[in-house]
């Protein structure tokens, strides 16, 4: 168990992070919930069966536990949408994640501030899809959805940060000249 459990760690500790991180905005709830998710697979593990990969596997987990963490809390339905402020965080690794170089982007902070007041399924799919580049099926298994339910969601999620994103750059007085709403592909 020793050697599968440093494998998962390997390969899927800093995108789990994030991906927790992305969904909690504190880094020291992020930390702890990670430790959570890593218990959990170990008294699981035996009893995961492959019908989906590791990687979606432990992302059902991350997600699972990350939403027990908001129900435990006082007034959860609150600490989901707080507006979030960058500027605020203390997250100061060795090496700066691809993410943290972009926040300091004016209009990146524009695109995760419209994203932080997208419903918590619309954020997690897009922080799913576009932050953590899973497909349409491995998001689809880890929220454990269908596909169409995925897109649908994905869909309605862009339009709302396009419209936002449109609503924010006129109280601003500047203008955004384009929102990708496609993923680009490789």
């Amino acid at each position: 168990m020793d050697s599968v459990f440093h494998d998962l760690y390997e390969k899927y500790h800093q995108e789990i992070y994030q991906f927790i991180f992305y969904m909690t905005k504190n880094r020291e709830t992020a930390e702890d919930l990670v430790q959570e998710v890593y218990i959990r697979v170990m008294k699981a593990y035996e009893r995961f069966e492959g019908k989906s990969s590791e990687k979606t596997w432990m992302y059902s987990i991350a997600r699972n536990v990350t939403i027990d963490h908001f129900r435990k809390q006082k007034g959860w339905k609150d600490k989901i949408f707080p507006n979030f402020d960058w500027d605020r965080q203390l997250l100061k690794d060795e090496e700066p994640i691809p993410e943290e170089v972009a926040i300091k982007n004016d209009e990146i902070q524009d695109i995760y501030q419209c994203l932080n007041r997208c419903t918590t399924n619309q954020r997690s799919v897009i922080i799913l899809r576009y932050i953590q580049g899973l497909s349409i099926t491995e998001t689809a298994e880890v929220l454990n959805w269908s596909e169409s339910k995925v897109k649908t969601t994905q869909h309605r999620a862009l339009k709302a940060i396009k419209k936002l994103m449109e609503d924010l750059s006129g109280k601003e007085g500047h203008r955004i000249e384009e929102i990708p709403l496609e993923r680009k592909r490789n």
